[in-house]
Parts: structure tokens; C-alpha cells; sequence
């Protein structure tokens, strides 16, 4: 078994497995260093099992609260709720196997342990069998993910009452009441889960609304859908301090008013972020630039250090998963010489999978127009699209932002049914430099929810048709 290689990753997350593979499809002699997470949090206890506990709760809303609508009639619904757990972790099982595939079929050295820099050029294994391993490298690409974020006062526990995401998506039961601090993304998609399966849900969001970096709009249509789900929204509200008790907790809060009140529930999820993991590798050892937290890294990923890379959620640009691979195959292609992109994370597709479900990039309305651009803003409800009024999901909207000199697209941002899958579109359009016209003159299949699309586009360039 070799140990000198052109090219070690630390971590084996969505960003250091697929900047692996690159670099091996490059010729290449790539190893990978990964403790625990094999496809990393993502695919072990992140977004790939999330979404299949979500798939269950939306068909647990579905039969819970429209099932005369559609039809069904039954008598003691009952539902399930350790069924979905089980289906979310053979959902994920199978997908990590498939990067341990991956890894074999291209012939990339895999080491299960943790990897400590020695700054010479050389990475010790503490293998999980026993034993040590030194490894050198040409290039080190640090991949080493994010953890929860806690701040003073709501530090996690072990106890289960104080949690982040992590044991909530490994629990195969549900807590009786929930409170959860965030109303981002994964505090949205834990509520919808929850709520579905008829547990009281209150969310505590500092910012003066839920889905707080999304455009407005988008967080005025999702508010009202989840008071419609009875979830108790409780926005421009501080977490004061949290009172562990036999029963769970108490939760002290100050609300927009000035007012204070005491919230109780069995279990309390922190859901504010995500810190850089950099602690035990022996970055220190390197030299590497560290700012505010995370990783320093050029449009190449190269640290201020010679030869040594990072790249996802360690560096602090965007902590998403597909910013991660993105960054992976960027970094693997320059290391190799072959030609590459620089990206935009301002351009980044961001979605939330709540339900309804958000997707937006790039500028909103009010970041176009603080950042000196003449603004045109269309927007088309998906009440008028008749493939939504067949699913019976015609709630939200498409709004597209574009500037009126040049007719570049500078932003999209959507609420409502699978608006994740209907995202590409805008992104690859704004990529290649398309405008809104070049947009409303692709012809979208009828019917179909990217219709929608087109739609918005004809509002920037004349009218819409159908509304």
C-alpha cells in the first residue's frame, strides 16, 4: 500500500469525496482520510435522510388533513413514525456505500481514522482498527465540515432536552413538545417533520421573520402556511435563558414588545448555524490563515500555505453541500492544471425543504437595488399554473429580479411546489449570460410547473399571459 501520494484529502463530506474523485479522474494519486462520516454529515445524518423523513410527513399531512379532498376515506389513521426512521436510514445506508463504491472503483486509497498534520509534509493516522499510519502528500486539501453552532446559554447536552439537529434525525421517536430555536433551514424542515406527526411545535427566531436571508415575500408565504400547520411562529424573539427540569425545559424569552414570557416544552433544538470544524487536525502546525472562524482560501481554494487547499463548510463561504462539490472539483482541477471556473457564491442555489418548499440565488430585490442596479422584478402566482392546481399545491410564487439596462439576471426567488427541482433553470440562465427574454422565449412543456418560469420571464419583458 502506497503512503506518498500527489494528493490527500481530510475529510470524506460532499466537498473531500468528490474533489477526490476529480483529482483521481485527473491521473492523480489521491488518498482520503475520513474518522466516522463516510459522503460525510450530509449523507449520513444531514440532508439525505431529512428528506426522506420529509417525503413521510408530507404524506402524513396528505392523510392527516386532506384526505377527503383527494378522496380517501379510512377509519383510525395511525402513523407510523420509527417506520419513517427506518426508511430514512436505509435511504442514507445505501448512499454511503455507494462512496465507499466510488472510492474503490476510482482506485482512491480510503483510510478510516483521524488525520493529524504534522507540517512536514506528512498526515498521522490513528486508524479506527488500532495502530498509526503516516502518510506524505504533494497537496492537502483540508475538507473537514461544520458542526452545530450553540452559543452561551443554549449550550447542547447530552441528555436529550437541549439538542442540535443531530439527535433529533437519529431518533427513532418523537419528543411530546418542541421548541426550536432558528427558523432557518434545518429549524424549518425539523418544524414541517414534526408538526406533521402531531407534535406542538413553537419556533423562536431572533430576526423579525422566519426564513430570515430569503426575500421577503418568500418568508410572508411560508409564515402563513405554517400558522396554517398550527406551528407557533414567534419571530424578533431573544432566547434568554434555557432552565433544564425533570419535565424538559423552560425556555425565557423577550419578544418584539419588550415582554418576557416563559415557553415550556420536553425538548428544546438549537438551530442557528454552523461552526468550521479546524480543532485537532494540527492545522496550527501549517501556519494556516484563519479568520473569523473558518479557513482563508483564494478563488483556487489555495490557503496561504504552499500546496495546502480547503475547501466546504471549513472555509465559511456558503455551508451547502453542493457549494462544497463545486469547490471539490475546482480544487482537484487546479492542483491537476487542467482548466477550470471560478465560482460565485452569490450565484449559489440555496432551498429549504419545508412545504412548501423555497429556492432562491442570487440578489433580492432590495440587495439589487442597494447595490446601484436599475431593478425589474416580475413575479407569477403558481395559482395560475394549472400543473400546481392538479397537485393541489397552488400556494407561493416565482419572482424573478433583473436589471432593466442590460437585462441580466440578477436574482430568483421562489415558494411553493418543488421550486428546488425549477431553480436549475434561472442558475444555468444567469451562468451563460441568458436574459428574460431569452428565458420567456424557451418553450416550457404543458403542463408543467415550469411554465411558471416563462411566465415570470414574459412579466419582465411585457406581460405575463396567463394572469
Amino acid at each position: 500500500m502506497s503512503t506518498e501520494f500527489d494528493v490527500v484529502v481530510l475529510g470524506a463530506g460532499p466537498g473531500g469525496y468528490v474533489a477526490a474523485i476529480r483529482a483521481a479522474q485527473l491521473g492523480l494519486n489521491v488518498a482520503i482520510i475520513e474518522k466516522e462520516y463516510w459522503g460525510g454529515v450530509c449523507l449520513n445524518i444531514g440532508c439525505i435522510p431529512s428528506k426522506a423523513l420529509l417525503k413521510n410527513a408530507e404524506l402524513a399531512h396528505t392523510l392527516s388533513h386532506r384526505a377527503d379532498e383527494f378522496g380517501f376515506k379510512f377509519d383510525n389513521l395511525e402513523l407510523d413514525y420509527g417506520a419513517a426512521f427506518k426508511r430514512s436510514r436505509k435511504v442514507s445506508d445505501r448512499l454511503v456505500r455507494g462512496v465507499q463504491f466510488l472510492m474503490k472503483k476510482n482506485k482512491i486509497q480510503t483510510f478510516n481514522g483521524w488525520g493529524h498534520i504534522n507540517g512536514d509534509g506528512t498526515i498521522t493516522v490513528s486508524l479506527n482498527e488500532g495502530g498509526e499510519e503516516t502518510i506524505s502528500y504533494k497537496n492537502l486539501i483540508v475538507a473537514t465540515g461544520a458542526h452545530p453552532r450553540s452559543i452561551p446559554g443554549l449550550e447542547l447536552d447530552q441528555d436529550k432536552v437541549v439538542i442540535s439537529y443531530i439527535p433529533a434525525i437519529l431518533s427513532d421517536s418523537l419528543p411530546s413538545e418542541v421548541i426550536v430555536v432558528g427558523a432557518g433551514p434545518i429549524g424549518l424542515e425539523f418544524s414541517y417533520v414534526w408538526a406533521n406527526y402531531g407534535v406542538p411545535v413553537t419556533i423562536v427566531e431572533m430576526m423579525d421573520r422566519v426564513a430570515p436571508l430569503e426575500d421577503p415575500d418568500v418568508s410572508a408565504e411560508l409564515a402563513k402556511a405554517y400558522n396554517k400547520l398550527g406551528i407557533n411562529l414567534m419571530t424578533g424573539t431573544r432566547v434568554e435563558s434555557i432552565e433544564r427540569n425533570k419535565n424538559g425545559a423552560k425556555v425565557t424569552v423577550t419578544g418584539p414588545d419588550g415582554e418576557q414570557q416563559v415557553l415550556e416544552a420536553e425538548q428544546v433544538m438549537v438551530a442557528i448555524g454552523f461552526a468550521p470544524n479546524l480543532d485537532g487536525y494540527g492545522l496550527e502546525n501549517l501556519g494556516v490563515e484563519i479568520d473569523r472562524g473558518a479557513i482563508v482560501v483564494d478563488h483556487e481554494m489555495r490557503t496561504n500555505v504552499p500546496n495546502v487547499y480547503a475547501i466546504g463548510d471549513v472555509t465559511g463561504k456558503l455551508m451547502l453541500a453542493h457549494v462544497g462539490m463545486a469547490m471539490g472539483i475546482v480544487v482537484a482541477e487546479v492542483i491537476a492544471g487542467h482548466p477550470t471556473v471560478e465560482l460565485d457564491y452569490k450565484m449559489m442555489p440555496r432551498c429549504t425543504y419545508s412545504q412548501p418548499q423555497i429556492a432562491s440565488f442570487g440578489y433580492t430585490e432590495q440587495e439589487a437595488q442597494e447595490m446601484g442596479y436599475e431593478v425589474q422584478v416580475s413575479r407569477f402566482p403558481f395559482q395560475a399554473n394549472g400543473k400546481a392546481l392538479g397537485l393541489g399545491e397552488s400556494g407561493g410564487f416565482v419572482k424573478l429580479i433583473s436589471d432593466a439596462r442590460y437585462g441580466e439576471i440578477l436574482g430568483a426567488h421562489m415558494v411553493g411546489p418543488e421550486v428546488t427541482e425549477l431553480l436549475p433553470e434561472y442558475t444555468l440562465a444567469q451562468v451563460a449570460e441568458l436574459t428574460a427574454e431569452e428565458i420567456a422565449r424557451n418553450v416550457h412543456a404543458h403542463p408543467t410547473l415550469s411554465e411558471a418560469l416563462g411566465e415570470v420571464a414574459h412579466g419582465i419583458v411585457g406581460e405575463p399571459i396567463h394572469i
